[in-house]
């Protein structure tokens, strides 16, 4: 089966074919999203009431290297589908009793572990080559990614002097903004579920004129990721009414020190300036460790 084809419209694509099982697991797939992504083999079974070994045949026929992999393709896919109040309810099955610092900080681990394992290093140097050599460099995160785009900015725009945060308040301003942007610009579009259309209408129009697209994103099935130069993948835990994005924002961190260290001698300098610039206006708090 096609690769490059989410999970879902896999098992709506080829219903047809499937066995009388393997129908009954796709029926509670289809319907149930939001509860079979995070059932184990077993419990799964147990829920349509046939054998492990028929799930665990299903997850191949469908092209996946066993029911974890399974999993993790729907789990990749439901997060955009789920609304608030499912994100809800699968916060309390996941956590239950547990130890929710132990839960959730153990599953933030998990994520930057990974987005490690999965990103391609040549897409992240391809990104980091792409960014330097813009004239100007655009960042766009809204919602809760917002926070990401904002972070990825403070650094970057001491490190570089073409940088610009794109404010979205209106739809229309987005447009203002980029009205200047051509092919030798570059917009980094941070998105994850749910995906805001304001993120992909701004990249669409970019794209429209000739700009190089970097995205970071929690899928390669993101929509903005149909426009990107280069695409990073920085795995979130998006299954919950709070937005997990450690793994982003460590993805960011990474980038933003690559440049830096391809630029290390323009940055000393600047970093030498700005320390001098923060002492004479008192910028920071003096602490020498003495108590008065």
């Amino acid at each position: 089966m096609e690769k490059d084809t989410d999970i879902i419209t896999k098992i709506k694509k080829n219903y047809g074919d499937f066995s009388k099982g393997h129908k009954r697991i796709a029926d509670f797939v289809l319907s149930k999203y939001d509860k079979a992504a995070y059932l184990n083999a077993s419990s799964l079974a147990t829920e349509v009431g046939i054998s492990e070994s028929t799930v665990v045949r299903f997850a191949y026929e469908l092209g996946c290297d066993g029911f974890a992999a399974f999993q993790r393709a729907l789990q990749e896919v439901i997060p955009n589908k789920l609304t608030s109040v499912q994100r809800m309810e699968v916060t309390t099955n996941r956590i239950g009793d547990k130890d929710i610092l132990t839960t959730v900080m153990q599953t933030d681990l998990e994520k930057i572990k990974q987005t490690l394992e999965d990103t391609d290093k040549e897409e992240f140097t391809g990104a980091v080559d792409t960014i330097l050599s813009a004239e100007n460099v655009y960042i766009l995160g809204v919602r809760s990614a917002a926070s990401l785009s904002q972070f990825m900015y403070f650094y970057t725009t001491i490190l570089l002097p073409n940088v610009k945060l794109l404010q979205m308040s209106s739809s229309s301003e987005i447009f203002e903004q980029l009205i200047r942007t051509d092919d030798k610009s570059v917009l980094v579009a941070i998105s994850f579920p749910r995906y805001s259309k304001r993120t992909l209408k701004a990249v669409q129009f970019a794209s429209s004129r000739g700009s190089k697209i970097i995205t970071i994103a929690d899928s390669p099935f993101a929509p903005i990721n149909e426009y990107a130069t280069h695409k990073l993948i920085a795995r979130s835990d998006m299954a919950s009414f709070v937005d997990s994005l450690v793994a982003p924002l460590s993805l960011i961190n990474s980038l933003i020190v690559a440049i830096g260290m391809r630029k290390k001698d323009e940055v000393k300098d600047i970093f030498e300036e700005l320390e001098n610039i923060w002492d004479e206006y008192e910028v920071y708090e003096k602490t020498d460790g003495k108590k008065e």
